[in-house]
């Protein structure tokens, strides 16, 4: 895969991690006065992060031939394209007498900064199409 696509399927599953974060978080603030009612957030980074370096790890590691799909595989990279986000409810905190652990002034600052992110993130894909096109031209 050439970098331009790899760095195009990045940005898009990035994009939409980051609505779904949109959307998260959202939520959290539309229950932050539910009693009992736990906030949930998004990991996603560190699985693409492990992702990508057991690929760099991958090209350096000693690699064993198998004939056999019942052979163990020894450093097998894992696919970044294989990673997916996932909701993890925060159990652990209670930050009001009812069992909420939702700060609404916390989660609004965190939809800004999603928003800002989302923002970069289409600019940043705008970019690598405009050099695309320039290459193109020239």
């Amino acid at each position: 895969m050439n970098s331009f696509t790899r760095s195009i399927d990045l940005l898009q599953r990035e994009m939409d991690v980051t609505s779904l974060r949109y959307q998260v978080t959202a939520n959290n603030l539309a229950n932050s006065e539910v009693p009992n009612f736990k906030r949930s957030t998004v990991n996603f980074e560190s699985e693409l992060k492990r992702a990508i370096d057991s690929e760099k790890e991958a090209q350096n590691a000693f690699h064993l031939t198998t004939t056999d799909s019942r052979h163990i595989q020894v450093n097998v990279p894992y696919d970044y394209r294989d990673v997916q986000p996932h909701r993890v409810l925060d159990y652990t905190t209670t930050a009001k007498a009812n069992g909420n652990n939702v700060d609404a002034e916390t989660e609004a600052n965190n939809i800004l900064q999603i928003q800002m992110q989302y923002r970069m993130l289409t600019q940043l894909t705008s970019f690598e199409f405009d050099q695309v096109s320039t290459a193109m031209k020239k």
